[in-house]
């Protein structure tokens, strides 16, 4: 393997656990980047010329670096490959008992760019870098000998395979699959294959668990629905009536497929955009007794920092006024540049606007098949608040 240099000082970051290379922490002059092919494995070495592991790189991003290991004598091999794969299962089985889940987090599970998410015996799988695109066939094999499973679908649509050159498209290995059927804190869904991401949320599985001892003989209003991973898990949990709200109509038509499919009749849906639904309610004077706010990801990129942050206080507030006395509200983000102490100085200030006083019951995080790199800010991105609002007298 050639070795790619990095300027003086810039060892720092992985030094302290980070495993991402920028291409301006790379001195150019000892590795030319341009000398290196897309996805070729690489010795990462300090300016001193002490060798700190092997990455992938790939010169055209901004991320030209993803470590393989902090061993400079181990790649990433189809073996390795097989081995991560195998751990990142182990530690799925571990927690839960059924296999609905996401099987490999990229970096976080020592799998740099990939994503596998599992639902039953079908596999979606998404590969974000070069590097691993070149072990596709590799990834099929360790797949199909940890899991036998009857479809391996990749499902390559991400913006980050444009930014590393890579096509996108989908293919199948195996069985046609159209619908996937998951299985989540004992509600059945359905949700199409060409739906967002790999089909299905399941970083907010405890989540949604941790909600329903607030919602039963309640009103629920559920923002941003989707196919309705929380409102249809709430309409189970006793909820008096559900709606959900979406600008998708597909979307839609998915939730009442998942409410007839648990045999529930209180699921109702409104088509729209969020910030417009939920002022008409407030114009309209409606009363939900609980409301769940998870939108999309408001701040794709830093630069829409203040953009996003506005978006956040409007749909906060417009939730706080329409929640009844001594509702709950569950406020959700994930987006990785929005902070949990930003989130909720975001939720703090939309209660004063409105008048409110506000009382932080729970908080949540993203499930344990979506494990965190200390080290890495940006694997933390999933944040949630659970808030019952009062009016001020009260």
């Amino acid at each position: 393997m050639k070795t790619v240099f990095l300027r003086k000082g810039a060892e720092r970051r992985l030094r302290a656990g980070h495993l991402w290379v920028y291409s301006n922490e790379v001195d150019i002059g000892r590795s030319a980047l341009k000398t290196f092919e897309p996805g070729e494995q690489a010795i990462i070495a300090a300016s001193n010329g002490k060798a700190l592991g092997t990455v992938f790189v790939n010169p055209h991003p901004l991320i030209c670096g993803r470590v393989i290991s902090r061993d400079p004598g181990q790649s990433m091999t189809p073996q390795l490959l097989e081995q991560r794969l195998a751990r990142a299962l182990a530690a799925r089985e571990q927690v839960f008992s059924r296999p609905f889940y996401r099987l490999a987090f990229g970096d976080s599970d020592g799998l740099p760019g990939l994503v596998v998410d599992r639902y039953d015996d079908v596999c979606v799988v998404q590969v974000a870098i070069a590097g691993m695109e070149l072990l596709k066939t590799s990834i099929t094999r360790a797949l199909t000998r940890l899991l036998h499973p009857r479809a391996i679908v990749f499902k390559n649509d991400s913006k980050m395979r444009q930014a590393e050159g890579l096509p996108l498209g989908l293919e199948t290995v195996g069985d046609s699959v159209d619908v996937l059927a998951v299985e989540e804190n004992g509600v059945r869904f359905e949700a199409p294959l060409e739906g967002q991401k790999t089909g299905w949320f399941y970083d907010h599985r405890l989540n949604r668990a941790r909600l329903q001892q607030y919602v039963r003989g309640a009103r629920v209003l559920d923002v941003f629905s989707y196919v309705g991973g929380w409102g249809v898990q709430m309409a189970a949990a006793g909820a008096a009536s559900v709606t959900c709200v979406d600008a998708s109509a597909q979307a839609l038509e998915w939730v009442g497929r998942n409410a007839a499919l648990n045999g529930f009749s209180n699921v109702d849906t409104l088509q729209g955009d969020a910030f417009q639904v939920l002022k008409t309610l407030c114009d309209e004077r409606e009363r939900f007794d609980v409301i769940i706010l998870d939108p999309p990801a408001l701040i794709p990129r830093r630069r829409d920092q203040k953009e996003g942050e506005q978006a956040y206080a409007r749909l906060n507030q417009w939730a706080l006024r329409l929640l009844s006395p001594g509702g709950v509200l569950a406020s959700a983000s994930c987006s990785m540049h929005l902070g949990r102490d930003q989130l909720l100085d975001i939720i703090r200030a939309s209660g004063r606007k409105v008048d409110r006083f506000l009382q932080v019951l729970e908080q949540g995080h993203q499930g344990p098949d979506h494990p965190i790199v200390p080290s890495i800010a940006e694997t933390d991105y999933l944040k949630a608040f659970f808030v019952r609002s009062l009016m001020p007298g009260d």
